[in-house]
């Protein structure tokens, strides 16, 4: 009874440690832009923010999707007031997590910031769009 428990015990610490390493540890980190298409919250049982971003290397290319997860609410927040709108989406990549109830994707986004610049060509770079500013309020002579 006693070696039962041990191997019990063995065995749960060994997975405790391999959770603790896959979840801190990072395959690769990287950012990618584009224009987020698709974002929700999905699952059964474990609920994370899925999305999908379409990434346009040159104008008139077919463009390149890409795939990711949130984790965090207030990053999946910010991803959803930057939809329509041309984004940086900092990640990390996680290997060897076991099970899809920790998200669909290898890509855990952590970051998102807003791109100023639409890069044409190589050292050619054309402003996004602005929303047009609110004319000033009228003022009493």
């Amino acid at each position: 009874m006693k070696i039962l428990a041990v191997l019990i015990g063995i065995v749960v610490v060994l997975v405790t440690g391999y959770f603790l390493f896959v979840f801190n540890w990072s395959y690769s980190e990287g950012e990618r832009a584009g224009w987020v298409q698709k974002f929700s919250s999905k699952g059964w049982l474990c609920k994370t923010w899925e999305g999908e971003m379409a990434m346009v290397s040159m104008p008139g290319s077919m463009s390149e999707k890409f795939f990711f997860t949130v984790w965090d609410d207030a990053t999946a927040e910010q991803v959803s007031k930057l939809m329509g709108k041309r984004v940086s989406l900092h990640y990390e990549e996680k290997a060897g997590i076991p099970t899809s109830c920790f998200g669909e994707t290898r890509h855990y986004v952590t970051k998102v910031t807003a791109v100023d610049e639409i890069p044409l060509a190589p050292g050619v770079v054309a402003p996004t769009p602005q929303a047009p500013a609110a004319p000033p309020a009228p003022t009493k002579p």
